[in-house]
């Protein structure tokens, strides 16, 4: 099962300089309207498709809009043998800084 980090302590980790890795697993339309600096951007239906894409040495933080796209993107990362955290509450609760 995936940690869970709150979008705040996503927030402090970046300012810290934390090297961190978002995935955001939205759809096209969705990150056009804006996502985190930097996140990776694979839609969840291609998540499989681009495994190949992520370091299995890294932990990455998943994100979508609210939260339930994130949870099973993270089941399928964890079932491949990727390390993963959960944002909660997706972008509805990102405060942080947007590209």
């Amino acid at each position: 099962m995936a940690r869970q980090v709150t979008p705040e302590e996503v927030v402090r980790r970046l300012q810290d300089g934390e090297e961190v890795t978002v995935i955001d697993v939205r759809e096209i339309r969705e990150v056009a309207t804006g996502k985190i600096p930097d996140a990776k951007h694979i839609p969840l239906e291609q998540l499989a498709l681009r495994k190949d894409e992520l370091d299995k040495d890294k932990t990455y933080i998943i994100t979508c809009q609210s939260g339930n796209r994130s949870k099973a993107a993270c089941g399928i990362l964890v079932a491949l043998g990727y390390k993963v955290e959960e944002m909660l509450g997706g972008m509805n609760n990102w405060s942080g800084k947007t590209e």
